[in-house]
């Protein structure tokens, strides 16, 4: 019988020098893992977001400069998110179909600048739009109705296509969306276009900063739990996840992140196509703060925490430290 004990076997022999420790490395991560979240504003120039230091809304001329500047860090996507101004939100979202809007402005911008070189991923929810700040329409009691949601989404959906979309990204967690808009892109001829279902979005308490930079987050009447997923539920993520395969998904997003690594693994061990994650805006704002605190070293704390990401069998991760990571992975 071999001998596997201690000292014939020393596990720290492979970790003793930089090259054995690249050598014997598990998993890697590569800028062509990464997303990057950008948000688009009215105006001239950048609006920094005061709760995610580092990031700012961007102005849709200043999109081409941010395209080309992923493209040079490897970084394959962007993914956009509107500052809709408060004069043209609704209780119906209706500015989400305007094809003059700022995401269909910002798909143009960059798609003119660089064509098909980057992609681009679009947020598919009406709480940008929204006068009240949830994903969807709202009943006489303040419930978020399924059905005419999705009615409203589809022509969202339709709306940046038409605009070139690559990848519509359908976050709002209604029912039976994605194969309405899977149909819907068929039928208009846009099969090409793919489908990123937030398939797993859970109910949390993370999303703070992102709607400060939306524009939503003192808009928001009550919360979003009776759509948004409840944090103690992992089977029911499966569910989700498998229905939105059946009905058309191309690939699926788990969000938060780091408190939904194991929905990440279950996810990656089950279905057999791309799992994304999305290190949210609480996520960034935490590694922000830890480091200003001076209580760890920003870049050493983001890169241990996207390969955890990697390691858990996420295809890629949406994070506005994106370009950060990407740079430091090019050293």
């Amino acid at each position: 019988m071999p001998n596997y004990a201690y000292p014939a076997t020393r596990l720290r022999r492979s970790r003793a020098h930089k090259w054995s420790r690249e050598m014997a490395r598990e998993n890697r991560l590569h800028s062509s893992n990464l997303i990057w979240p950008l948000f688009i504003a009215n105006g001239e120039d950048e609006e920094p977001v005061g709760s995610l230091p580092g990031v700012s809304r961007i102005p849709v001329s200043g999109l081409a400069d941010k395209a080309r500047e992923a493209i040079d860090l490897g970084i394959p996507c962007l993914a956009l998110f509107p500052h809709t101004p408060p004069e043209k939100r609704s209780d119906d979202g209706e500015e989400a179909s305007n094809p003059d809007n700022l995401m269909c402005a910002g798909i143009r911008a960059i798609k003119d600048a660089v064509g098909d070189d980057i992609g681009v991923l679009t947020d598919v929810a009406l709480d940008p739009y929204t006068s009240h700040g949830q994903d969807g329409l709202l009943d006489e009691a303040g419930y978020v109705v399924n059905d005419a949601t999705v009615d409203a989404l589809v022509s969202q959906a339709l709306n940046q296509a038409a605009a070139g979309s690559d990848i519509v990204a359908p976050s709002d967690m209604m029912d039976g969306r994605i194969g309405a808009i899977r149909d819907a892109l068929e039928q208009e001829g846009h099969a090409n276009v793919q489908i990123m279902a937030y398939a797993a979005k859970y109910a949390s308490a993370f999303y703070g900063p992102f709607r400060d930079a939306v524009g939503s987050g003192g808009l928001l009447k009550g919360d979003k739990k009776s759509y948004q997923m409840d944090p103690a539920n992992a089977g029911e993520a499966m569910r989700e996840i498998a229905l939105d395969i059946a009905e058309g998904a191309d690939s699926v997003m788990v969000k938060p992140g780091l408190p939904y690594l194991d929905i990440v693994r279950m996810a990656a061990d089950r279905f057999d196509l791309p799992v994304y994650a999305y290190m949210v805006s609480g996520e960034y704002a935490m590694i922000e703060a830890m480091a200003a605190a001076g209580a760890g070293e920003r870049d050493v704390i983001l890169m241990e925490i996207l390969t955890g990401f990697v390691r858990a069998g996420a295809s890629g991760v949406l994070s506005y430290h994106a370009p950060v990571a990407a740079r430091l992975l090019a050293k």
